[in-house]
């Protein structure tokens, strides 16, 4: 393209000089050149003149990721590493080919038999345009699109795909990330994000899309290849997640925040159906707006207690029993509540942890009293949420399938390949949660609807779910977890993070909190290094997570380590396991964010959380300790 001779020179010059670097450098090129992407090369050309440097860095070092949760970033109008019209156009076009692709090399499908696609988007800035954008292009390549028209949840989405037939999905959100950000989720058959080999093969599609070929969404929509569906679909989806409700007491005050989100048409017609009639939506929260004004830093996200602050103050007004808020596309949910019923009791928030374990035994325990638990019944949860799920299953002579990396497909996979007949619950410990088989992704609505249900027998039982939890302590010993979040941007932030990765697998820290490490699992490599028992460390059978005490110190500090297979699917992450049983520590670079979380569990058998206070106390120390030294090791 001639026209941009001087672009081009501009660019050249700033490469040299070092206000950009080589790989942005490379990436602006293409956009100004290449004929595909001739509508943005204007723009692009326009930033160079203006001499917008760290604008042009940050959008074009690199090509945005595929994470866990989609395609995940900064809007920007240009760039391979922002969110815009080319990137989501990417997404959805990429999508489009190997969904056809598949279909024609499936034997078993009838070349007449129409490709259908769900398409759904939450209240975040330029989602809707996304969606529209989406829909166009699954249309122009011959898929029925059925389009819910309105803000509607993730997790409804996976059910559309389901309830509908379609060969594939895409959510347009960014789950609880901050304003600017946005995203496109892509779902495959079952209602789940893709997995292996289908993610690959998929992201390798879309990566080589040249030209995006586009159908007018009116017309699209005048001559039906684009297909409103939310009535039905609405009617549907809370139907499925009323099937999970059990039967029990309803006399409960909520007070629910939608955090400027989705969950209205989701969360609070299921609360209502199942028979909860004192809800009151947050006010303050109540309106659908991608800013989030009214949420602490903007970030709406349940995983933040702060969050909770203003919707606490209003429950103590109004003397609400429990408080519920969802992300904005309603697939997570937090929880508070009083520690106790005394109406002075101070308000706490639950982690993901306590309240997977908690509705994990809520509803083993009501399929026992009913007598359809079986030891085919399985529960569902990631290698980095907690092991009291573990050991509660354990208790109703139920498996855990466990050994899963972060991200909810996961669940959603081993549900199929299990049996979804079987299953009773999965949690991860980043506030997802499903029971039942309507969807297979996280539901806060049918999260949200067990937790009331729960906290309501609870309560007809004089206590809350704080007490239920200690009682769970005292059964089954005191699980503690806590996680740092290390942000490091930009392409020097992901080279600290490769750096830090590759320390954590060559050279790991020897100690941790006062505490000995003890093995070193790297689901990157496959392989585990244990230090002998002989040699303080644990025997190299033990389970990953159990609390096998080790055997006393005998060889030394030069004993020679064991290594020998992981047993675990390969991922990008350490565990490192410390000489005190149950204790351990987890590292992985996020897939939706440029940072690196580090997960810390602390834990002490039943017989030593009889004080169950001071436990808790002296383990919150021990975190705090192995916090400070894994900061100290990661340079934060």
């Amino acid at each position: 393209m001639t026209n941009n001779a001087s672009a081009l020179e501009m660019l050249e010059a700033a490469a040299k000089t070092g206000k950009l670097s080589a790989a942005a450098a490379a990436n602006i090129r293409t956009w100004l050149t290449q004929p595909y992407l001739r509508e943005y090369a204007g723009e692009v050309a326009a930033h160079l003149a203006g001499e917008k440097w760290a604008e042009l860095e940050e959008a074009f070092w690199t090509t945005v990721p595929f994470g866990t949760g989609g395609r995940r970033g900064r809007m920007y109008p240009i760039g391979c590493n922002a969110i815009n019209d080319r990137t989501i156009g990417e997404t959805a076009q990429g999508l489009a080919d190997y969904v056809k692709e598949q279909a024609a090399a499936d034997s078993k499908r009838k070349a007449s038999e129409p490709l259908r696609c769900a398409v759904a988007y939450d209240t975040r800035h330029r989602s809707r345009e996304f969606a529209e954008l989406c829909s166009e292009i699954m249309a122009a390549a011959g898929f029925t699109v059925y389009f819910l028209n309105g803000y509607r949840s993730t997790p409804e989405l996976s059910f559309a795909v389901r309830h509908n037939q379609c060969d594939c999905g895409i959510m347009i959100t960014a789950s609880h990330n901050p304003p600017r950000d946005n995203a496109a989720k892509v779902y495959g058959p079952s209602g789940g994000q893709f997995i292996p080999p289908h993610d690959s093969a998929s992201i390798r599609r879309m990566e080589q899309v040249t030209f995006i070929r586009r159908a007018p969404f009116a017309g699209c929509l005048a001559d039906g290849r684009v297909l409103y569906c939310e009535e039905e679909v609405d009617a549907a989806f809370i139907k499925a997640v009323l099937a999970q409700s059990l039967p029990g007491p309803r006399e409960l005050r909520i007070l629910y925040s939608p955090l400027h989100g989705v969950g209205a048409s989701a969360v609070y017609p299921v609360l209502n159906e199942a028979g909860f009639r004192e809800v009151e939506i947050f006010g303050p929260h109540a309106t659908p707006n991608g800013d989030f004004p009214n949420v602490p830093k903007h970030v709406a996200n349940p995983e933040n207690p702060a969050v909770f602050d203003s919707i606490i103050e209003r429950a103590k007004q109004t003397g609400a029993e429990l408080i519920l808020a969802t992300d904005p596309d309603s697939d997570r949910l937090g929880c508070a509540q009083r520690r106790t019923l005394d109406g002075d009791a101070a308000w706490r928030t639950l982690t993901g942890n306590q309240l997977g374990a908690l509705l994990t035994d809520y509803l083993l325990a009501a399929r026992r009293a009913a007598g359809t638990l079986t030891p085919k019944h399985y529960v569902v949860k990631t290698l980095v949420t907690t092991e009291l799920i573990r050991r509660i299953a354990d208790r109703y002579g139920v498996e855990t399938a466990g050994n899963l990396h972060v991200g909810f497909k996961w669940i959603g996979a081993e549900i199929d390949a299990r049996g979804p007949e079987w299953f009773v619950f999965g949690a991860e410990e980043s506030y997802g949660f499903l029971a039942g088989s309507h969807v297979r992704d996280k539901d806060a609505a049918v999260a949200s609807l067990l937790t009331a249900e729960l906290a309501a027998r609870l309560k007809s039982e004089g206590k809350t779910l704080s007490q239920r939890l200690d009682e769970l302590f005292l059964q089954y010993g005191c699980f503690t977890e806590g996680q740092i979040n290390i942000q490091m941007p930009g392409e020097k932030g992901m080279e600290a993070m490769r750096a830090l990765m590759d320390r954590m697998r060559k050279d790991p820290p020897s100690q941790l909190g006062g505490l000995r490490v003890v093995r070193v699992r790297d689901y990157a490599s496959g392989r585990q290094e244990t230090l002998p028992a002989a040699a303080g460390g644990v025997p190299a059978s033990a389970t990953p997570g159990s609390v096998q005490a080790p055997t006393p110190p005998s060889a030394g500090p030069a004993a020679e380590w064991l290594s020998e297979p992981l047993d675990a699917p390969k991922g990008d992450m350490v565990i490192l396991d410390l000489e005190s049983p149950g204790n351990y520590l987890a590292i992985r670079p996020s897939g939706t964010e440029p940072k690196v979380k580090i997960y810390l569990f602390a834990y002490d058998p039943p017989d030593a959380a009889v004080d169950l206070e001071a436990t808790k106390d002296a383990q919150a120390e021990r975190l705090r300790a192995i916090g400070d030294d894994m900061r100290a090791f990661s340079g934060a």
